[in-house]
């Protein structure tokens, strides 16, 4: 139970935190385009990667911090519904850039993350 309670906190900081990025996302940047979402989802990959690189995926904070955390910080559940969007309007080049910029934007920033934290610990 103790570890449902871990996931359970992570993921409620996770998605508030989430909340917050792209609404402040779109008051800067407008709505035209997910800029919040895009960036949630990369800055998320690079934290996963860090917190892998520096303590393991099998360490005792990873429910806390990757199920919950990062598990409600980042979601493809909207990056799915943004690209939905744009589509619809007919922004076509945008949803490609968009799919694209998210897709190979998270394994890049993931990898990065994990080897700028298995270099720093080395």
């Amino acid at each position: 139970m103790a570890v449902v309670l871990q996931v359970a906190l992570g993921g409620a900081l996770g998605a508030s935190l989430r909340y917050l990025a792209v609404s402040q996302a779109a008051r800067l940047m407008g709505p035209g385009f997910p800029w919040g979402t895009l960036a949630v989802n990369l800055a998320g990959c690079l934290l996963m990667g860090l917190i892998v690189g520096a303590i393991g995926a099998r360490s005792a904070l990873s429910p806390f911090l990757l199920t919950g955390l990062l598990g409600g910080f980042t979601t493809f559940s909207a990056f799915s519904l943004d690209v939905l969007g744009l589509m619809e309007r007919g922004e076509m080049g945008l949803a490609a850039i968009y799919v694209a910029g998210s897709v190979a934007g998270s394994i890049l920033f993931c990898f990065a993350g994990y080897a700028l934290a298995r270099a720093v610990l080395a």
